[in-house]
């Protein structure tokens, strides 16, 4: 039975989704759906509008996290990605949301959305709100996130998890929008994000997103000249 994502690949909550399923070895199509102009149809599956949903055979989802849950569940034979016991899944699911609610705010609908975003539809990018969260609002959460790795290769315990993919998820969306992290400032955190930059799940749709947000540059580009 063929899963299908419905959303666009350049946003981080499809990754995650997309991410999830390379890991676990699953097949599945991705059907673009727009996010704020959604198609009718996709309002029943998620009357909020947002991206991504799942279909799954006669079950549809929504919303990124509960996805991954439902896909850790429903396919038990596959590579976990929600840890072993309790406190690791309950650090694992802490820190997915830690990177949805606290760092996508700055990182996709700050930097990537002024940088790249807004000038394709011809709006001025805001380079004062993109500064203030590189410079006061993303520091303290880099330091956290630092600290929770403490020298060591994954967020929670020895095996790669939704954590791992959810935080990498925010800083490529970072990266498209033209910024980096400090890999003096936070060595762990840059060290952990090139090791999930060569995970072959993310080398595999990488290339085409960077080539998408070329595209979207140089759109910007000429709507705002």
């Amino acid at each position: 039975m063929t899963l299908t994502v419905y959303g666009v690949p350049l946003s981080p909550f499809v990754r995650k989704v997309r991410l999830c399923l390379r890991q676990k070895g699953l097949e599945y199509q991705l059907e673009t759906v727009m996010p704020f102009t959604p198609p009718q149809w996709y309002l029943a599956i998620n009357p909020l509008g947002r991206i991504p949903a799942l279909k799954d055979g006669d079950c549809t989802l929504a919303d990124s996290s509960v996805i991954c849950q439902y896909l850790e569940e429903a396919y038990p034979d596959t590579p976990a990605l929600y840890a072993s016991n309790a406190q690791e899944r309950g650090r694992v699911r802490w820190l997915e949301k830690y990177a949805d609610y606290e760092l996508a705010p700055l990182t996709t609908f700050t930097v990537f959305r002024n940088r790249i975003l807004k000038p394709t539809a011809g709006q001025a990018c805001n380079e004062e709100a993109v500064q203030a969260a590189l410079k006061q609002k993303l520091p303290p959460h880099f330091d956290y996130l630092e600290q929770q790795l403490a020298q060591r290769e994954l967020l929670v315990g020895n095996q790669l998890s939704m954590a791992d993919i959810a935080v990498a998820c925010q800083l490529i969306n970072m990266a498209h929008g033209g910024e980096q992290l400090d890999a003096q400032r936070w060595p762990d955190l840059a060290a952990h994000h090139a090791r999930m930059l060569a995970l072959p799940s993310v080398a595999g749709i990488l290339p085409d997103e960077q080539r998408m947000n070329a595209k979207l540059k140089e759109m910007g580009k000429a709507a705002t000249a």
